[in-house]
């Protein structure tokens, strides 16, 4: 009986030191999935959110990422498109919090001097063409989100740890930022200038290895 009692009482820390060890082993790895939540890929989630959302139709905004902390900067068309736009960002998983410096502007399209060109006045022809039947119109705005809603599908690929910045300007698309590879660089640029609506892509894009 001596026996037995020392064995059990040998066995139970034996039991709880391995509970611990599970236990701290499964924190890590959670861990691991958040931190695997990188700002270059909240970028282009947030903008895959709003690609199809109707009240944003008009609007041109910019999302940037630092440490899980979003700012939505640029313009929308009314104080709903705001509202909407600071809610599906959001409910996005890895935001913290987000900054709202948009500004409600009527729906427009900027010239080179950074005026506003009236919706609809001189329209590209390859936007007209690719005109969408529901959800929002293909102008600047939605050539941005559009753009970085391709390049989320290959975040997991050849995209992986891209820092890119879009700019849309006419139709015309500036990329700037870095990618790991020439192979990355060579895709990125592919996706733009296949999108519908794009006039031209400017590469600025840089390769940084991770």
């Amino acid at each position: 009986m001596l026996y037995m009692g020392r064995a059990i009482r040998t066995f139970a820390p034996a039991l709880l030191v391995g509970a611990i060890s599970a236990a701290t082993l499964s924190v890590p790895a959670q861990a691991g999935q958040v931190g695997a939540v990188k700002d270059g890929w909240l970028v282009m989630k947030v903008h895959s959110e709003m690609v199809d959302e109707d009240v944003l139709n008009g609007s041109d905004i910019d999302v940037d990422v630092k440490n899980g902390v979003v700012t939505l900067q640029g313009t929308v068309p009314s104080e709903a498109a705001r509202s909407r736009a600071l809610a599906v960002a959001k409910a996005n998983d890895g935001v913290k919090s987000v900054v709202d410096q948009l500004r409600i502007a009527p729906a427009g399209r900027h010239d080179g001097e950074g005026k506003v060109e009236a919706a609809g006045e001189k329209a590209a022809d390859k936007t007209a063409s690719a005109a969408k039947k529901t959800g929002r119109a293909i102008d600047d705005g939605w050539i941005k989100s559009k753009i970085y809603t391709q390049y989320l599908a290959d975040w997991n690929t050849v995209l992986d740890d891209s820092d890119i910045d879009i700019d849309v300007r006419n139709n015309v698309v500036t990329l700037n930022g870095s990618v790991k590879s020439a192979e990355a660089k060579t895709k990125a640029v592919a996706t733009a200038k296949a999108t519908d609506g794009v006039k031209s892509v400017q590469d600025n894009l840089r390769i940084a290895p991770k």
